[in-house]
């Protein structure tokens, strides 16, 4: 006999595909720590990489950008570029994270209409 509430949900196949959304959501993580994004600013002067764990992995300045007498505007570019290198990971983040929720099949998650 199958494990239901009163409103005829069958709670082991709920918890079968809560189960199997975690596996998914645990892998994509794991994913999306090892996938990057980029954001430049000055015309690719300044280079900045992050990860999907919103991690900033590296900064790659073009020497020409380095002018001692003008370190304020190296500030400017280095925050600009993570700033986007940053907009990019999330808008991965969520481009992904969308994805999976669509695919879930649980009620409330991916458009799927919720419990009453």
């Amino acid at each position: 006999m199958k494990d239901e509430n009163m409103s005829g949900i069958d709670l082991d196949r709920l918890f079968e595909q809560a189960r199997a959304l975690k596996e998914r959501m645990d892998a994509l993580q794991q994913d999306l720590a090892r996938r990057t994004v980029t954001g430049q600013a000055g015309g690719g002067m300044v280079t900045v990489t992050a990860n999907g764990r919103m991690d900033v992995v590296s900064v790659k300045l073009d020497p020409a950008c380095v002018d001692p007498r003008d370190i304020g505007m190296l500030e400017d570019l280095v925050c600009a570029a993570t700033n986007q290198a940053l907009r990019e990971a999330r808008a991965l983040v969520e481009r992904e994270m969308g994805s999976l929720a669509g695919m879930s099949g649980l009620p409330g998650i991916g458009g799927m209409p919720g419990l009453p």
